[in-house]
């Protein structure tokens, strides 16, 4: 006779297969279709401004698996945005550009697949007249491991080659944060936030090439940087989310807790119900060292987030998880614009305004009179004709005349903050 030990394992079992049942036909809902907060489903109801923007900023994230043969779809589109915004804009280019590892030593496996990825990628800035930023990700430091620094290094070394025109920045993996210019009145932060989490060795002071080291630790750093420019317009870039809905925020699919072998290896359907929960529960609340709940991404995070809530109207951007996501949370502006080679699932609803599990970047539009406009470009969607796809989202971020009117851009200037 069956135990009450094997009564209650059976139930257990049932109401997880009922629960991931549950999740499986919501997911079916909603996957790969755009996902709107109840709050800003109005959107199509905002007129865009009539003028022409004095300065566009496209945000793309992971294009570290765009297809080298030239038909990659990503691309495509940003080489029709560069050729569109023209010398008042910027494209900042937000980590993880080369999968999966960044760029390995010479004569090794991977080098020349490495290289063309991010050829392709600069290619498209060949003849652009704006400005061209790169920041790193965790695929480009080797995905964390020790010997990362290396890696980083090279591949800041042949986007200096390639594409003189461009700043990798915070340069030599310092941690920042590193100030640009990119037009009077429009200030670009960047943080290196793979710093934090990295292992092994990480550059800091001036043996490293940081600068030296003042006293103050980067987030300090970070606060005073945005009490002396409260008057600008403020975007800040870093790799890593500050909040996602999708798997580093700790939300998996049906498949992954069922069939969690995929992550190794994509048709590895061997069922694990209950044991294949264990992975994602621990991605939840512990993770890995890219995860949020892992100790040191939330304290990264934490120590962020005191900082820039005490600004309204900042835009944070981040790649890293591979869809597109916008949460406006404390008067702020946090964007997640990850899918520019990848998509992955991301779950609808919480405190997002917007996901959308589709490849593709937003794009920032600034105007004169102080109006901040968020786009969302995907393949499809046409920037002067017409198009084949409708543009999914769009919002006002900041409203007219809240900052002094901006003007066309000037020659910029770099300030790097010192180190940690």
């Amino acid at each position: 006779m069956p135990s009450v030990a094997a009564y209650v394992f059976l139930a257990i079992l049932t109401l997880l297969l009922v629960w991931l049942l549950l999740r499986f036909r919501m997911e079916r809902r909603f996957r790969r279709r755009p996902y709107v907060g109840a709050e800003f489903r109005q959107w199509q109801e905002q007129q865009l401004p009539t003028v022409e923007p004095v300065y566009r900023v496209a945000l793309v994230g992971d294009l570290g698996a765009v297809a080298t043969d030239g038909t990659d779809p990503v691309l495509q589109l940003l080489r029709n945005w560069v050729q569109t915004a023209g010398t008042a804009s910027a494209v900042v280019v937000l980590g993880d550009n080369v999968y999966p590892t960044g760029i390995p030593p010479q004569q090794t496996p991977g080098r020349a697949a490495a290289e063309r990825r991010l050829a392709s990628q600069l290619e498209v800035f060949q003849n652009y007249t704006g400005q061209v930023v790169y920041l790193s990700g965790n695929h480009d430091w080797n995905k964390g491991r020790p010997d990362g620094y290396e890696y980083l290094l090279r591949q800041e070394e042949l986007v200096a080659h390639w594409l003189p025109q461009a700043q990798y920045l915070p340069p030599r993996g310092c941690p920042g944060p590193v100030t640009l210019q990119l037009a009077p009145g429009l200030l670009l932060v960047v943080l290196n936030t793979q710093w934090w989490v990295q292992h092994g060795r990480r550059p800091q002071g001036e043996l490293d090439g940081c600068p030296p080291d003042d006293g103050r630790t980067p987030f300090q750093q970070l606060l005073q940087i945005l009490r002396d420019n409260q008057q600008q317009r403020i975007l800040v870039a870093g790799h890593h989310p500050l909040y996602s809905n999708a798997m580093h925020g700790g939300n998996f699919t049906t498949r992954q807790h069922m069939f969690p072998l995929t992550a190794i290896h994509k048709k590895a359907y061997i069922p694990l119900p209950i044991l294949g929960s264990l992975f994602p529960l621990y991605r939840t609340l512990i993770g890995a060292e890219e995860d949020m709940a892992h100790p040191r991404y939330r304290h990264m995070r934490r120590r962020l987030l005191r900082v820039l809530k005490q600004f309204p109207n900042l835009v944070y951007a981040a790649g890293h998880d591979h869809n597109l996501q916008y949460f406006k949370r404390d008067g702020s502006h946090y964007l997640v614009s990850g899918s520019g080679s990848k998509t992955a699932f991301v779950q609808a609803g919480g405190q997002a305004a917007f996901t959308h599990e589709q490849k593709g970047f937003f794009a920032l539009e600034y105007y004169a009179n102080g109006e901040v406009w968020l786009r969302t470009l995907e393949p499809g969607i046409s920037l002067t004709g017409p198009a084949a796809a409708p543009e999914p989202f769009r919002w006002q971020l900041v409203a007219a005349r809240t900052v002094p009117k901006m003007t066309p851009p000037t020659p910029v200037s770099v300030r790097v903050g010192s180190a940690e």
